[in-house]
């Protein structure tokens, strides 16, 4: 009797259940930047082929370009998000645990490059060619190279997970081996609807500045 509860008070205690996934958790908000990213994927796309022949798509161009705000946005949004939640001890993304060294070291540059690059974007829009913003001209080429450099490298390293992370999601409750979907799809496409009505808003405000070039 003495050995057995000795047994039992020097047992490591059992393993608590994991909690449940939840929809403001590192899962959802997984979930939601997969989708964003996608999204932006598809954009910037279509950004590219504007490139190929500004002369004759630059309305396009300008277009594109305030409507990525949208989306850029969010993406930026739900990073930080799960940033913050790390930093701050949340015991569900302490568990999740950060991005590997690479991917924290290059999150900043992503940020800051894309934020440069919309940035400098609006400002031509807004000044058109009348001033004469040769150097903004210039800081938003060179915005754009080091982002093209930095966003290479982000999408090489997320890619391969994106079609894993946006079909579960969307797959039928039988089909995921006995688990529901996870909680909050409904608000997740809520922003990403809204983000993307944002930057439409200011892409059919702001595309006729396309004029001024």
């Amino acid at each position: 009797m003495v050995a057995l509860t000795s047994r039992r008070l020097t047992e490591p205690p059992d393993p608590q259940p994991s909690a449940a996934p939840t929809a403001n958790g590192p899962e959802g908000n997984e979930r939601l930047t997969a989708l964003t990213g996608a999204v932006l994927l598809l954009l910037f796309a279509a950004q590219g082929v504007t490139l190929l022949s500004l002369g004759t798509l630059l309305t396009w161009h300008f277009f594109i370009g305030l409507l990525l705000i949208g989306p850029v946005g969010l993406k930026v949004g739900s990073t930080g998000y799960r940033f913050i939640r790390y930093y701050t001890g949340h015991p569900a993304y302490r568990r999740k645990g950060p991005p590997t060294p690479l991917l924290r070291l290059l999150g900043p540059l992503v940020v800051a490059t894309s934020v440069a690059v919309l940035t400098t974007g609006v400002v031509l829009a807004l000044v058109g060619r009348a001033v004469g913003p040769f150097s903004i001209l210039l800081l938003h080429k060179a915005s754009f190279l080091c982002w093209a450099a930095v966003m290479t490298i982000h999408v090489l390293a997320h890619v391969w997970r994106l079609p894993q992370l946006i079909t579960t999601g969307l797959r039928p409750k039988s089909a995921q081996h006995g688990r529901g979907r996870l909680p909050g799809a409904p608000a997740r496409w809520a922003l990403l609807a809204a983000a993307l009505v944002g930057g439409l808003v200011l892409a059919f405000l702001g595309a006729p500045l396309a004029a001024r070039w």
